[in-house]
């Protein structure tokens, strides 16, 4: 038997070498074993393989902590939920996102980073970072957060979803149960689902796909077999199996020039408003052939100043090009107020140059508008408080006083309870608060949730409370 097997390896080995001039892949050392595996691994290797290996990089998996929720209604809203120690009202939940631009800007879904008081991100080759929100949507579940990583980081490009085809094939990668950077595949299901929540939350246009997601996919990316971003996975049907839910790309698309406006992340003023359209410049032999389009220009601004107005494309900005809204944005977002802005226009196959730049804004004064929109007074919560609380950031206003003729003082609200967030938007500092508060009309009923702690418990809720 020995002999048969040293003969039989002689064979293989003077097989391989005539073959050798023309399989040049062939390895004849001691490798070569190896060899009829790679050409099988070849073989087995399919389009979602090939997705995967491209796109784990840029798929980031999401811890948020944050404090326990519990949705009630007006009446009865501090009755006894739950009981734990102060401590373990504290809990970390579990998501995805990617990154949509090598600055650092990574998309998730709104409801994983809600109420979060920190939110860390981790990569597939381990390396963790704190991240901070730079846009919050809550209507349409969307979320971008901000990560200094020091160096580019990998990116998934933006497909399109208007020309999906039921039946395709479509890859999700994501965190579900826990379990990082875990690839599945299935096809496209349906299109245009909607889905309606028991709290009249509603979200139309959806992908239905039959790809396994489970808790923890949600903000994740769903691909199509070119590794281009088509969807977010976002809902699951608790009561049914591989029936799952993404909201398109095209969607994310649209929301982005008005999630990413520069003067809502930042409170400045520039008055240069883009589109998520881009076009051509039609100049011919330009440095720069293609842009953004100027959705529009603020009367009076710096932008219409220097020279900027509506449709024009924006093609460069300091002569970086900006072929993509994100690229424009991430541009605007990293320059500092007060520093000069040139900007390289495309206006009817003219190549025009703008100067202008970013003014910053005095920030309200967000205990003041509350007092003014809710007749609820509010403080900052205190390092002694934060520490006997065991948090390591604030997750809430501290209320002083609740005006008797208020809505707040009709549905109970007291002096010691926490304003946790207001429309959707954290309220962990009278200075953060301030911009929102500032843009509520008179009339407009908001969610506002609120926390209520006790020796041995914590128990929060959702107001809607209307803007006085």
């Amino acid at each position: 038997m020995t002999r048969w097997m040293h003969n039989a390896a002689r064979r293989a080995d003077l097989v391989a070498r005539l073959l050798a001039p023309l399989l040049p892949g062939i390895v004849l050392d001691a490798a070569q074993a190896a060899a009829p595996r790679t050409v099988e691994q070849r073989a087995r290797r399919t389009p979602v393989v090939d997705v995967f290996e491209r796109c784990r990089d840029a798929v980031v998996n999401i811890s948020a902590t944050r404090v326990t929720e519990t949705q009630r209604g007006f009446g009865g809203i501090f009755d006894d939920i739950f009981e734990f120690s102060p401590r373990q009202s504290i809990t970390r939940n579990l998501g995805s996102g990617f990154v949509v631009h090598r600055d650092g800007y990574i998309v998730t879904n709104a409801h994983v980073i809600a109420r979060a008081v920190e939110v860390k991100v981790l990569f597939a080759d381990k390396s963790e970072f704190d991240a901070e929100r730079v846009a919050v949507d809550v209507e349409h579940d969307l979320a971008v957060l901000k990560v200094s990583a020091g160096h580019p980081l990998p990116d998934l490009p933006l497909g399109r979803s208007d020309d999906l085809m039921i039946g395709e094939t479509v890859i999700a990668i994501g965190n579900p149960l826990g379990y990082q950077h875990t690839c599945t595949a299935g096809i496209v299901s349906a299109l245009d689902r909607e889905l309606v929540f028991p709290q009249g939350t509603r979200y139309r246009g959806l992908i239905q796909t039959d790809a396994s997601i489970n808790p923890g996919n949600s903000g994740g990316p769903l691909l199509n077999v070119n590794g281009e971003l088509i969807g977010i996975n976002t809902a699951i049907r608790g009561d049914a199996q591989n029936i799952c839910f993404a909201i398109p790309v095209d969607a994310l698309r649209r929301l982005l020039p008005e999630m990413l406006d520069l003067e809502r992340v930042r409170r400045v003023r520039l008055g240069l408003h883009l589109s998520s359209e881009t076009a051509d410049a039609g100049v011919e032999g330009g440095r720069f052939t293609h842009g953004v389009v100027v959705a529009r220009v603020d009367r009076g601004s710096s932008a219409a100043r220097g020279g900027a107005k509506a449709d024009d494309i924006l093609l460069a900005i300091n002569d970086r090009p900006t072929p993509t809204f994100l690229e424009a944005f991430s541009i605007l977002d990293q320059t500092e107020s007060g520093r000069p802005l040139k900007l390289t226009l495309a206006r009817r196959g003219r190549i025009i140059d703008a100067t202008m730049q970013i003014e910053a804004i005095p920030p309200p004064d967000g205990a003041k508008l509350m007092a003014e929109k809710f007749g609820i007074r509010v403080r900052n919560m205190t390092t002694r408080e934060l520490r006997e609380l065991g948090l390591r950031a604030p997750i809430g206003l501290v209320v002083l006083d609740v005006d008797p003729d208020s809505d707040a003082a009709g549905v109970g609200l007291e002096r010691g309870d926490l304003i946790t967030s207001v429309a959707g938007r954290p309220s962990r500092t009278t200075e953060s608060i301030g911009h929102l508060l500032e843009a509520l009309e008179s009339g407009t009923r908001v969610l506002v949730g609120v926390a209520r702690i006790y020796t041995d418990r914590l128990v929060t809720a959702d107001l809607r409370l209307v803007v006085r």
